[in-house]
């Protein structure tokens, strides 16, 4: 007898194509989950809207990127169902009712909204989509009846959040149609970018997954190292460095002769920094060859989006035909 998998929905923003912190926060382990859990991978076109609302030009062809980087690194749509958010009207359909019951000082208390405000500059985020993005998101989450949700420990709020608004649901109107999802916590390796910032498109301080060797090399020579080290032959603090950070995630069984030439002024940072550049560049090779053969017809992804969307509808339709009878509409 089959064991029934239990459900886990993720996704991203299409802001563009993806950077090494995209791989080691969430790929990596998506690919891995395929092989467990059914998986629904969302590309969060309504999300990144909410944001990118002035200039949504670019939104299509971030979608498609997007979908080639996840392709091109292991996601196997044998396994896993792949789709974009507004090509299931659902969404927005379950987001209303949320919006209804949810309080507005739920939504207002939220940490990352506040953050954002705060750090988002040159765009005005004072709207009600922003506002009630948390909403949208427990809708997308619970549409599926997704289990288990991966999050870090700076999103166990967020998903709280979900779980509040179902409880409500489910009190309000005397069901158990919507399921309460469980957190998964991933173990990530919180990378910077290349100018000690944390590492964001905004910032332009990433290394894309898609970045030719060139562009590794040329990004890589910026990244800053230890202020303390002037000379070649003054000794190194590894433990402050950013690149030795890189070396930890990316090559691990070579920190410790890192830390040693370092510590011990044998290696000048220029040439630390080549050395992880040629890491890099063999790290992205095989994901890049494969992006390469996956873009060469478009036609390959619309199909995937395609289907990952009917699949998608075939569930969502069932949840809202529950949804609905609750209510009492």
């Amino acid at each position: 007898m089959n064991k029934v998998r239990k459900r886990i929905l993720s996704g991203m923003r299409p802001t563009g194509r993806l950077h090494i912190g995209h791989l080691l926060g969430a790929l990596e382990n998506w690919v891995k989950y395929q092989d467990e859990y059914d998986c629904f991978y969302m590309v969060a076109d309504w999300h990144a809207l909410m944001s990118e609302y002035e200039k949504p030009d670019a939104t299509r062809q971030n979608i498609y990127d997007c979908v080639a980087d996840w392709l091109a690194f292991g996601v196997d749509t044998s396994k896993s169902t792949v789709f974009v958010q507004s090509d299931v009207p659902e969404h927005l359909e379950l987001y209303m009712m949320l919006s209804c019951i949810t309080p507005l000082p739920w939504l207002e208390r939220c940490p990352t909204y506040k953050e954002q405000l705060k750090e988002i500059k040159g765009r005005d985020l004072f709207t009600y989509a922003f506002l009630g993005y948390p909403a949208l998101q427990a809708a997308d989450i619970m549409l599926y009846k997704a289990n288990i949700v991966p999050v870090g420990k700076d999103q166990l709020p967020h998903l709280e959040l979900t779980r509040e608004i179902c409880r409500r649901f489910n009190h309000l109107y005397k069901t158990d149609v919507l399921i309460e999802p469980q957190a998964m916590l991933t173990k990530t390796s919180k990378l910077l970018g290349i100018d000690n910032r944390k590492m964001s498109k905004s910032y332009g301080n990433t290394i894309a997954l898609s970045d030719e060797p060139d562009v590794i090399i040329k990004k890589t020579k910026k990244m800053i190292t230890d202020p303390q080290r002037i000379k070649m032959d003054d000794p190194g603090h590894p433990e402050v460095c950013n690149v030795y950070s890189y070396y930890n995630v990316f090559a691990p069984e070579q920190s410790k002769e890192v830390y040693d030439w370092c510590t011990g002024a044998k290696k000048g940072c220029t040439e630390c920094k080549s050395i992880m550049a040629d890491v890099l560049i063999k790290r992205l090779e095989e994901g890049q060859k494969a992006r390469k053969e996956i873009v060469r017809d478009k036609k390959t992804i619309q199909n995937i989006l395609k289907n990952g969307a009917e699949k998608a509808r075939d569930i969502a339709g069932k949840t809202m035909k529950e949804v609905k009878e609750a209510v009492g509409l």
